[in-house]
Parts: structure tokens; sequence; C-alpha cells
């Protein structure tokens, strides 16, 4: 019963299969490698844009850090959510790697809207040389809440991008999750929808470690590979970054591992809604925010359960006490584990 995150779980065997594959004789280093060319040459066929610029990291700050300071100068500020990955999850690294480019966050919850994101941006720049540039604004997609913006809010926050010549960030480390739910292709959430530049996740939805970061305008190549190598995420062995992502997108199998996990997400919240849990926000694909009494969650938790508390303590404090907590689906995730876990809750 193992709902502490996504990246906590195993790889799959075809990702396995194809590191086992890669290993075998001799390759050209540092993305020289020849699976590297197809995984360019699929991601540009994936996401419908034969002139992007492709490239691979290690891991999800790497690819968010280093795609927001190519787009973005020290003198910048990045505008995000309050709860964004690059605000509470990334160390300063996303500061660290621009070398000093702030980040502005937009008032409201998970998921921005035009409105506020539209007032911030206005709010910024108005002291000249003393205050921080206007720079990037950074879409989280699937957002920290477990939201999904849909295709018509994306277009409403790159507009007023555009309304002052911004680019947008989009970090998908989340996206084949955020895809499945809206039914789209790759194109319509990313460059037709007017960003600039994605993270194209593949940690969270099963691959060992590697993250893809997409360019549609190839213009920011040359760039983002001097920051990636002086930044220490130029991998010399790139075949085995290669190897994953090649696997990941052959025959689908993305795609495949993100309905899986959207699947026992919604299996998870079908179970939760029988056993009277409330619900803090709305499940869209595998992130569930739910709340239960003290009590329970120590039953759950002492039966096995891992998943994390989101505010409140385990002990101490009235056992009737409602606590939230946060609990993620991944694509391996067994039926009869969730099916054991809601058992448990329904019989606290």
């Amino acid at each position: 019963m193992f709902f502490a995150s996504d990246n906590s779980g195993p790889v799959p065997q075809q990702v396995l299969d194809a590191l086992a594959e890669a290993n075998e004789g001799y390759a050209m280093a540092y993305g020289a490698d020849a699976l590297m060319d197809k995984v360019r040459d699929r991601l540009r066929e994936t996401f419908e844009a034969p002139e992007a610029a492709v490239y691979l990291v290690a891991t999800g700050t790497a690819a968010n850090s280093l795609a927001l300071a190519t787009l973005g100068a020290p003198w910048q500020t990045v505008f995000c959510s309050p709860v964004a990955h690059i605000h509470q999850d990334e160390c300063n690294a996303p500061e660290f790697y621009s070398g000093g480019a702030k980040l502005t966050l937009v008032p409201g919850g998970d998921k921005m809207t035009a409105e506020a994101l539209r007032a911030t941006i206005a709010g910024e720049e108005t002291r000249g040389v003393h205050g921080p540039q206007r720079g990037p604004v950074s879409i989280t997609q699937v957002t920290e809440r477990g939201g999904v913006y849909s295709l018509e809010e994306l277009r409403a926050l790159t507009a007023v991008a555009e309304e002052f010549d911004l680019p947008v960030h989009l970090d998908g480390a989340r996206f084949a999750n955020a895809l499945v739910a809206l039914g789209c292709s790759p194109a319509e959430m990313t460059w037709k929808a007017g960003v600039d530049a994605v993270s194209f996740g593949g940690t969270k939805n099963g691959l060992m470690g590697v993250e893809a970061v997409i360019f549609f305008d190839p213009r920011h190549a040359w760039e983002f590979e001097l920051r990636r190598k002086r930044g220490a995420h130029l991998f010399s062995k790139h075949r085995y970054l290669s190897a994953q992502m090649a696997a990941y997108l052959r025959d689908d199998l993305w795609l495949d591992l993100a309905r899986k996990a959207n699947a026992n997400c919604a299996h998870l919240v079908e179970g939760l809604r029988s056993a009277g849990a409330s619900f803090l926000h709305e499940p869209e694909a595998n992130i569930v925010f739910a709340s239960f009494p003290r009590e329970t969650h120590r039953r759950l938790m002492d039966a096995g359960a891992v998943y994390h508390l989101w505010g409140g303590e385990l002990e101490g404090g009235p056992e009737d006490e409602t606590l939230p907590c946060r609990l993620v689906c991944d694509w391996s995730l067994p039926r009869a584990e969730i099916d054991r876990f809601v058992g448990l809750l329904g019989d606290a």
C-alpha cells in the first residue's frame, strides 16, 4: 500500500531491457550516441515539431532550472504558482542556474488564472533599473495539488504572457498523466497552446531517471547546451539516458504507464468516496488529497500503508481530529493493494 509518490515505484521491464541492450559494446559520449538521434526524431514526431531542439537530463530540477535559465536573464523574474515545484521543492535551483533571477508568485491556488497572472506581471517592471524585469511564465501540468489545466486555461495564460512578450515554460513532470486526462495531443498541450519550452517528465512515470527538455524554437539550442554543460548535467555516458527515453517512447509505453496510474487513482477515489472520505481538491490525474481522522491514519500506517500527511502530526491531539494527506498512484500499484487500503479505511 505504497502511496508516497509516483517516483518511488519500480522501472518497467521494457526500460531495464533497453538499458541492458544499450550496455552492449561502445557508443559515442555526451549525447552523440545513435540512440539519442532516434529519441530526438521520435520526440519531434510526437510533438509535431520537426525543428524542435531536444535534450536529456537526469532530473526534473535540472530540466526546469536549465530551461528557465535559457528562457530568462539573471535580472528577470519568473512568474509561477505559489505551490509550483520550482518554488517549493527545488532549493532555489532556478535562481542558482539562472544566475540570480527571482521567482514572483501569482496569488491564488495551484492553478494560476489569467486575471491574476496579468495583474502580477503588470505589477513588476515598475521601478526601472532598480527592480526585477519581467521574465518567463512557468506553468505546472499536472499541478502540485493534482489539478489539470484545460487547453482553454492554458491558452488563456499563454495569451497573457504574449501580451507582455514573455516566453512560457511548462513543467511537465507529470506531462503524460495530464495528457491522458485531457485526451489531447502533445502538440495541443504545448506549442499549439502557446508554450515555448517543456520539461517532458519521465521519472515520475516509470523511468529510472531521465527527463527531456524541448524548445520549440531551436534558437535556444546552443545556449541550453552551454548551460547544461556548465551546470554539470551533460552526461558522459549519455546512452543510458537515451536508452530509457527510447524505451519510454517505443510503442507509446509512456502513455500506457500514465493510463495505468490515472486508472489506479480513479479506482482509489471511487473507494475513498464510498468510505466517506473528504477531498481537499478534486482529483484529476493520479494525485489525491484527502482527509481522515488521526486514529484512522494511525491504523492505516500500522497496517503498512505508506503516504504523507499534508498537515498536522500523527501523534498528539484528539483522535478524531481530521488530518489531510496526499496519496499518489503510480503505474505499478496493484489493485489489490488499493482495495486493501480502502477496506482498512472503511473498517476504521
